[in-house]
């Protein structure tokens, strides 16, 4: 049975991507929706023999899948969701734009962004300036990479107000 509504997270190297990992399964779990993890990688530039692409190719597709297989056994692990993974070569923001138009249940996503000098990141400066998903409207939560576990966990699910004993019926 596959989740009505799914959460994506774009996954790469960077020290905030597990941060955004972290927040939508929680939120997921929390709400029993979905996750989609997507690793696009950039096609390889061409070489004089095609042998050398192809390896280039080759190593590229075995790095992401070993990335998205490493943080969705990690999540799995934490949270007992199970993470739909989805790999592709090309251009990040057509990709993400594509995988929206082919899985109709993405309704959000999520990125985290950087706390250094560098700014946020550049697919969150991106969508931030208004160069987004080529027409798609989708709401986009940024989690800030610099926060902890602990952190992240009160973010997604926040505890209900405890009734202090002022607030009850008098």
């Amino acid at each position: 049975m596959s989740a009505a509504f799914k959460l994506l997270v774009v996954a790469d190297e960077s020290p905030e991507f597990p941060a955004a990992l972290h927040y939508a399964a929680l939120q997921a779990k929390r709400s029993s929706d979905g996750v989609v993890m997507l690793r696009v990688v950039e096609p390889p530039e061409p070489a004089e023999w095609v042998s050398v692409s192809e390896e280039i190719r080759r190593q590229s597709a075995e790095a992401a899948e070993a990335l998205t297989q490493r943080f969705a056994a990690e999540v799995w692990a934490e949270t007992g969701i199970t993470v739909e993974i989805v790999i592709r070569e090309g251009e990040l923001k057509d990709e993400i734009r594509r995988l929206m138009e082919e899985d109709a249940a993405i309704r959000l996503v999520v990125l985290a962004a950087s706390s250094g000098k560098g700014g946020p990141g550049p697919l969150v400066q991106s969508l931030a300036k208004g160069h987004g998903l080529h027409g798609h409207v989708i709401p986009v939560l940024v989690v800030p990479g610099g926060l902890s576990k602990e952190e992240i966990k009160a973010f997604a699910d926040p505890a209900p107000p405890a009734q202090s004993p002022s607030n009850g019926p008098g």
